[in-house]
């Protein structure tokens, strides 16, 4: 008997033959459901238009993370398939962003050129219908959101590999800038080259958290290649794209940008690699989102250096039941062995139980500042 694994396949339609007629009804009815998809989301382009003049009568901003997230999780909730739940987000990310540009598009700034991991972060937040501003590092992502250049900045702040992004962390400290949303990646560093073999190659020229995200592979297969720190890992894919001698660790879309071949994929040491992005504006423009019911509250804070006073800082947070979900510290400088408290926790100021606990930490600190609540990534 033949089994369905030996059954031929079907073979398609010669040049000339006409396709079958149950196909072309289902086109017939995919052409359909497009012509109806396109009507409801001018329908909603009309109805986001309502809205934005109504916030421009009062005065309110025209971004609401919160917001966003809420109608996202809603759509996954009543999603009854065959669409994949993690198909949800991006598509109406794009669709919310496009009836938003209708009014003014969002300027974005990042650390760029373009096919930057940092992009990626951008368009996978905000979706394709804004201005992209690329900067040349992320300081001037800073520089550019603070003076009002950008609406908003777009900046790496951990990664999973590698741990924080210190930089950040300290331009935060001197900045106004404080943070509306964040987003994650799955960051996948390729070997990208203008010729599609690994011999030859003198240099790799990679931003140094992905030389040190790779550093496993690159001494298995590359030892004797200068590792050449630059300014991102886009900017080493364009070096390499001028100088056959060069590689590259970058994404695809790089790869794409500038012509370069994939030479090896998918060559960071551990698998499940990311990267954490936080959103940031600043408080003139944008106001701090309210309650999602999955919220993020970030913090710099310092104590004085004396026994006990990191004990008494988290007292609050057992007291009030509040989770931390990261406590990073860097040096304040001073030259006297303090530090400043970089700390997450769940929650929005609003939540009673939140706010008691971030009282009682302002009062144990000596300094004390709130970077932003804002609702997290709903991938």
């Amino acid at each position: 008997m033949m089994t369905p694994s030996d059954a031929p396949s079907p073979t398609p339609p010669a040049a000339g033959q006409a396709p079958d007629p149950r196909l072309l009804a289902l086109r017939g009815e995919i052409d359909a459901v497009d012509r109806q998809l396109l009507d409801l989301i001018n329908q909603r382009a009309r109805l986001a238009q309502a809205v934005g003049e109504v916030k421009k009568h009062e005065g309110s901003v025209v971004f609401r993370p919160e917001r966003e997230v809420q109608v996202i999780a809603n759509l996954k909730d009543i999603n009854p398939g065959p669409l994949a739940e993690a198909s949800v987000a991006p598509i109406w990310r794009e669709i919310m962003a496009a009836c938003r540009s209708l009014e003014t598009p969002m300027r974005v700034a990042y650390l760029g050129p373009a096919g930057t991991f940092s992009e990626e972060a951008a368009l996978a937040y905000f979706g394709s219908s804004i201005v992209r501003l690329p900067c040349i590092s992320i300081d001037e992502v800073f520089r550019t959101t603070t003076a009002g250049a950008a609406d908003f900045g777009v900046i790496p702040v951990e990664n999973s590999t590698e741990g924080v992004v210190a930089r950040s962390l300290d331009l935060f400290l001197n900045t106004p800038l404080f943070i509306i949303g964040e987003t994650s990646l799955f960051v996948r560093h390729n070997v990208l080259r203008r010729e599609n073999r690994l011999d030859g190659i003198e240099a790799v020229v990679a931003h140094p958290q992905a030389l040190a995200q790779c550093h496993g592979w690159l001494s298995q297969h590359l030892p004797h290649a200068e590792r050449r720190p630059v300014s991102s890992n886009a900017e080493g894919a364009r070096l390499a794209g001028q100088d056959v001698s060069l590689a590259a660790l970058a994404s695809t879309r790089a790869a794409n940008e500038y012509g370069l071949h994939v030479v090896s994929p998918a060559v960071q040491d551990d698998a499940h690699n990311r990267t954490r992005f936080v959103i940031a504006a600043h408080p003139q423009t944008q106001r701090q989102p309210g309650p999602s019911g999955n919220d993020c509250t970030s913090l710099i804070v310092s104590v004085p250096n004396e026994a006990g006073a990191v004990h008494d800082m988290l007292m609050p947070l057992k007291e009030n039941g509040v989770s931390m979900t990261r406590f990073e510290s860097r040096p304040a400088r001073s030259g006297q062995w303090e530090y400043f408290f970089y700390i997450d926790i769940q929650g929005h100021p609003d939540q009673p139980h939140v706010a008691r606990a971030l009282l009682g930490l302002r009062q144990v600190c000596t300094f004390y500042r709130q970077l932003g609540t804002y609702p997290l990534d709903a991938h």
